[in-house]
């Protein structure tokens, strides 16, 4: 399968396992004996949260870092952080919408000032200030450098999110998918249908990311075209 092949495939392959997921985890799956039927949701909720904090965010810093870097420094690695931090922001929020219909019947409140939930929802406000910076007029590689600064400061957040649950106490529960280890605490179907809205959220992250991306790449010639006629017609102007 060649890469164009696999570009067009990508997103019905998303699709499906979607699907996939949102079957097993409504009809196949059996209740759980605490949470009954709200258990469902979290079919969907670890795996937002896995994409937004760890992919979106991870592959956020990375491409900030490289255009950083002189040797590294290319457009490419800033328009691949921005696009995947407009992606994040989308798992972000769908996370902590996720958490909250869980939280409501389960916790009994929609929102808690809990540290976990706290320290996302900050890390989310960080991002929706990176996109705005974006928006921001000013020199391409001058508006670069400084998103890219400001993306490496908020993934700061991601490690403080991470071992919230470990530092202070609150509502969020700790981890209960692997405990000591690599030892899952579920099993047979709720585990399967678990790994395998992992396996789909990353999926539909990855399209949506090539998607974006490639959007961005148009947008940026596009305005480099502008640019350069606008600029040729001043010189015309001059001449007359």
């Amino acid at each position: 399968m060649t890469r164009r092949h696999l570009d067009r495939a990508l997103g019905p392959i998303a699709l499906v396992l979607v699907a996939l997921t949102v079957w097993l985890g409504l009809w196949v799956t059996p209740p759980d004996e605490t949470q009954g039927n709200f258990v469902r949701l979290l079919y969907l909720h670890p795996a937002l949260a896995w994409v937004a904090l760890y992919l979106a965010f991870g592959l956020a810093a990375l491409s900030s870092a490289l255009y950083l870097w002189p040797r590294t420094r290319s457009q490419r690695w800033d328009l691949l952080a921005a696009s995947t931090v407009e992606v994040g922001v989308v798992f972000l929020t769908l996370t902590l919408a996720t958490g909250m219909l869980w939280g409501r019947p389960v916790w009994g409140v929609w929102w808690t000032w809990d540290a976990r939930l706290t320290s996302t929802a900050l890390l989310e406000l960080l991002f929706v200030g990176y996109l705005a910076m974006r928006r921001v007029p000013a020199d391409p590689h001058v508006r670069a450098r400084r998103c890219a600064v400001l993306a490496l400061l908020a993934g700061l957040d991601v490690p403080i999110v991470h071992y919230s649950v470990q530092w202070w106490n609150g509502l969020h529960q700790t981890d209960s998918v692997l405990v000591g280890g690599f030892h899952f605490a579920i099993h047979g179907s709720m585990l399967w249908t678990l790994l395998l809205s992992f396996i789909a959220m990353t999926v539909v992250f990855v399209w949506m990311v090539r998607r974006r991306y490639e959007i961005a790449v148009t947008e940026s010639a596009l305005a480099d075209a502008a640019l350069e006629d606008a600029v040729l017609e001043r010189r015309k102007e001059g001449v007359r």
